[in-house]
């Protein structure tokens, strides 16, 4: 799998992708909605409850999955051009 992971660790974009892959897939998973997230304390409770079942952790990887391939290309991997850069495409 040949990913050019130091370009998208520098990119936000693709950190905000991760977030919300992860935020969201538990939320829905577990059935909670953001009004019911109104303190530290259950916010952390939530990622332990999500830890703690199994279908919300296979979400939670097949939704970090997603947010990582890039659908252009074929297979897992990064374009030729993508693996040559950098930092983050310009345009």
């Amino acid at each position: 799998m040949k990913i050019n992971w130091k370009v998208r660790f520098k990119n936000p974009m693709f950190w905000i992708g991760i977030l919300i892959a992860v935020v969201a897939t538990i939320l829905t998973q577990l059935g909670v909605s953001w009004e019911q997230v109104t303190n530290w304390k259950s916010f952390f409770k939530l990622f332990v409850d999500a830890v703690s079942n199994p279908v919300v952790v296979v979400a939670v990887i097949t939704a970090v999955y997603n947010a990582v391939i890039d659908p252009t290309t074929k297979g897992m991997c990064d374009s030729k051009d993508a693996l040559k850069y950098d930092k983050p495409k310009e345009e």
